[in-house]
């Protein structure tokens, strides 16, 4: 992955930090969404993460009357909050300013207004304190954050799965990913919420839908299933949405939702497992036989789902592949896979220009983005 000059250049004061033999220590800022957050993470010479602090100020309250996210209410909402909580973050980790080898900022992908917020926070940090500034893409972020729960070695097979990515990937190291199959349309993610909202579930859906699921009877109702008959890795759940959807409209009781949301939950499993099953087989056909067990990491929002990580440890395990998903804290939206993303970038001298824009679109793999597009690109650029 080539991310360009105005994201990552080679600059003195990084290479220099690599040649130390101490530790890295990096804040680093997420704002791209509805959360405001901000952690301190500490990386060894061996590659391994501590995580110093983490503090999270989720905006639920402020968007559950609408359903959903508002964006401009978001980014006010980071106006008036990321001071505050950087503050916490620094305190948590027993740190001042001058501990920090660098600052990383999500500057994309998300929604623009937010990500603005943090990355102009991490550069005002870096400027007053002469700090390098790491640019993240807050998908790259999703990508390591395994790593902040224990010692994880690259290469692996990763399942980006979240409320706007739903990615199948080879990783190979930080900046160094192959995208293997993208959703064509809808994200899983955005799959529970649109229906969680059309059952009445209010805001946010997914983790509401999975809680009634579990006192529902999934074969009750037949869902569609999409792409049966391709024999690549990508997604599709925008007719799985659309026909629960209408079925939320004929429930009349609390049962009735309880069976469509595990219906759901299931048929939602079932795909990410069938085309995690395809990938699975493609990267252990390709990849060298003496390297070990393969591993498969699942990662983002949706692997916080308990009936999904179960599912897709199973097809790993049935595959031969090791299974690790993060932590729970780490698998929504955090600061310390950013801080941890800024601070492998940082270890290989890979520091951002101060006049770094934010980016509303920022693909993993760019090159097949643009070479290969499920979606049109537009002003703002390829979406995965």
């Amino acid at each position: 992955m080539s991310i360009g000059a105005d994201y990552s250049s080679e600059a003195g004061r990084a290479t220099d930090a690599t040649s130390r033999p101490a530790p890295l220590t990096v804040l680093g800022l997420e704002t791209s969404c509805d959360e405001t957050a901000a952690s301190v993470v500490r990386l060894a010479p061996d590659g391994s993460a501590t995580v110093l602090s983490s503090v999270v100020h989720s905006q639920i309250d402020d968007h559950a009357a609408f359903g959903g996210v508002v964006p401009e209410i978001a980014a006010r909402s980071h106006v008036e909050m990321i001071d505050g909580v950087v503050c916490r973050a620094m305190k948590e980790a027993g740190l001042g300013y001058d501990a920090l080898d660098g600052v990383a900022a999500t500057a994309g992908p998300g929604l623009v207004g937010g990500v603005m917020v943090g990355l102009g926070f991490g550069k005002a940090v870096a400027l007053a304190r002469d700090l390098p500034l790491i640019a993240v893409n807050h998908l790259e972020g999703h990508a390591v954050s395994a790593r902040l729960g224990q010692p994880v070695d690259y290469p692996f097979l990763l399942l980006l799965v979240s409320g706007g990515h739903c990615q199948l990937l080879e990783v190979r190291g930080i900046g160094d990913m192959t995208r293997l199959g993208t959703t064509i349309d809808d994200a899983a993610g955005e799959a529970f919420d649109k229906i969680a909202k059309a059952l009445g579930l209010g805001y946010p859906g997914g983790p509401a839908l999975e809680k009634l699921a579990a006192s529902g009877d999934g074969s009750r109702f037949d869902l569609p299933r999409a792409l049966l008959g391709r024999k690549d890795c990508d997604f599709s759940f925008s007719g799985l949405k659309t026909a629960a959807s209408r079925l939320a409209q004929t429930c009349e009781t609390e049962q009735d939702k309880a069976d469509l949301a595990a219906a759901v939950q299931s048929a939602i499993a079932r795909q990410l497992s069938e085309r995690a099953d395809r990938a699975m087989k493609d990267y252990a056909g390709a990849r060298p036989t003496d390297l070990g067990i393969p591993l498969f990491v699942v990662a983002g929002g949706v692997a916080a789902n308990k009936t999904i990580r179960a599912t897709l440890e199973a097809t790993a395990a049935k595959n031969g592949f090791a299974f690790l998903a993060p932590p729970m804290a780490y698998c929504t939206d955090n600061a310390a896979m950013i801080a941890l993303a800024g601070a492998e970038r940082l270890r290989l001298g890979l520091v951002s220009d101060i006049d770094t824009a934010a980016r509303p679109r920022w693909p993993l793999d760019e090159h097949s983005a643009l070479t290969a597009p499920t979606h049109a690109p537009g002003r703002k650029g390829a979406k995965a």
